[in-house]
């Protein structure tokens, strides 16, 4: 009996990912092109301050707005058609940002691209984790997160060294490359069972799986769960919503979202190079920029690598913990810095080196898991329209954040700014030590028994180390 290969999985999972990549480098390139549209004036007309910063918050209103109704599409036409259907808008947002000759069309472009971008990080993350076996899932699952910082990223190094134009095709390029590659995936087994195209479903698994390996105890379970949601009353999904056990796993999933985006990831990410500037330290901001995009992409990579070992909810403590820390250290070094002018001027490697050490702990736990779980905690006649409200949450709260950083950096200054965002850590780590469950290795009727209030037995595993 052949155990078949993880090789198709992650290709699948790396591919439809590649949709988040297109997203982070909409995240990314706000940051370098800054100066080049309000200072240098590179589209040839006048930006300023204020409108950049609806420029760079209405990439995330794009994605807020998106998120429930791609829910709807998700199940009408699946997973995979979904994803490849946002390919013509995505080109037209980059179209508009390419040949833009006012501030309008910069508005609209932008607006577009967030909900192509915002519209992926619905459907990638429930695409990723229904094509994985269950001990892969949470590394195929973060593949979502490797993509969007590893596009972060890319926004940044093209921005670093290429005039504006330039970096507006090569990120347009981008959703092309998405399609060539996605196209020849196959759609999930998952969905396709629920769809009744038993035949698909089992091509597709086989696919997945490897045309060697066995896929008859996993197909099976498949079908059973299948057959147990279809052999329930059928209901309004607003009726299925409030189920109780529904609303515990929404509640979960929506502030872990909310965590996500108000501990203040975008607002350093979307501003990195006016914080480096301002810290006086003698580092460019562009190269500041590229720093903060290494850094990321390297500690996504290692909780990639860690997520399915470790477990969810050690990650997510670890994290809230040090980003509390690291922000209220960065809160320190602007407080003094302002109160005190020039006594701050020796130390400016504590804001780049607080700021690199939060988006590690960032990247291994609140950048990776919040997607993750979205994905893990619902049954399949919920799952679609409850991720959409998740992912809806997460982008309006990055609107948010965006919007509001420049406003309170200007009101009441940086150092306050960014204790805000130290207070909401720690409100984000004790939430973790007290209401997220563990949902490394379950399956879905484990993680729904565990949401009913249940307890689970140990595993094979946990059995023998005890």
């Amino acid at each position: 009996m052949s155990k078949g290969s993880v090789l198709p999985q992650y290709i699948a999972g790396l591919s439809a990912s590649f949709g988040a990549l297109c997203m982070g480098a909409s995240i990314g390139w706000s940051s370098p092109v800054e100066s080049m549209i309000t200072q240098s004036y590179d589209y040839g007309f006048t930006i300023t301050s204020s409108q950049f910063g609806w420029i760079s918050s209405l990439l995330t209103l794009g994605a807020t707005v998106i998120c429930i109704p791609i829910g709807f599409s998700i199940d009408w036409i699946g997973r995979r058609p979904t994803m490849l259907a946002l390919i013509p808008p995505y080109m037209v947002g980059w179209v508009l940002m390419i040949w833009a000759n006012n501030v309008a069309m910069l508005y609209c472009g932008r607006f577009i691209l967030g909900m192509c971008g915002g519209a992926f990080c619905v459907t990638a993350p429930m695409y990723c984790t229904e094509i994985s076996q269950t001990a892969l899932r949470g590394t195929i699952g973060a593949f979502f997160q490797l993509l969007i910082v590893s596009g972060v990223f890319y926004g940044y190094l093209v921005g670093a060294f290429l005039p504006l134009l330039t970096i507006n095709i090569l990120c347009a390029i981008l959703p092309l490359i998405f399609a060539l590659v996605h196209f020849f995936m196959p759609e999930s087994p998952v969905y396709l069972a629920i769809k009744g195209r038993n035949e698909d479903a089992a091509a597709a698994l086989q696919w997945l799986r490897g045309k060697d390996a066995d896929i008859d105890d996993e197909f099976k379970e498949i079908m059973e769960e299948t057959q147990r949601q279809n052999d329930q009353p059928k209901t309004n999904i607003l009726v299925a919503l409030r189920r109780p056990i529904v609303l515990k796993g929404l509640g979960i999933a929506v502030l872990l979202q909310v965590f996500q985006q108000w501990t203040g990831i975008n607002a350093i990410l979307f501003y990195s190079s006016s914080i480096f500037e301002d810290t006086g330290s003698g580092i460019s901001g562009s190269l500041a920029s590229i720093i903060i995009g290494v850094t990321q992409v390297l500690s996504t990579l290692v909780g990639v690598l860690i997520i399915d070992k470790a477990g969810r909810r050690i990650l997510l403590l670890v994290s809230g913990l040090l980003m509390a820390v690291t922000t209220a250290l960065m809160g320190v070094y602007f407080q003094l810095k302002e109160s005190s002018p020039g006594s701050m001027d020796n130390f400016g490697w504590l804001p780049i080196s607080s700021i690199c050490i939060f988006i590690v702990f960032f990247s291994i736990g609140f950048g990776p898991v919040p997607w993750l779980v979205m994905a893990e905690l619902f049954s399949e006649d919920v799952k679609s329209v409850a991720g959409s409200i998740a992912g809806t949450s997460n982008w309006l709260s990055a609107f948010m954040v965006t919007l509001l950083f420049p406003i309170l950096k200007e009101g009441i200054g940086p150092g306050p700014t960014f204790w805000i965002f130290t207070v909401i850590a720690v409100l984000s780590f004790l939430y973790s030590l007290f209401f997220v469950p563990e949902t490394k290795g379950k399956t879905i009727i484990e993680i729904q028994h565990i949401l009913s209030g249940g307890k689970m037995p140990k595993t094979e595993d946990e059995t023998v180390k005890t």
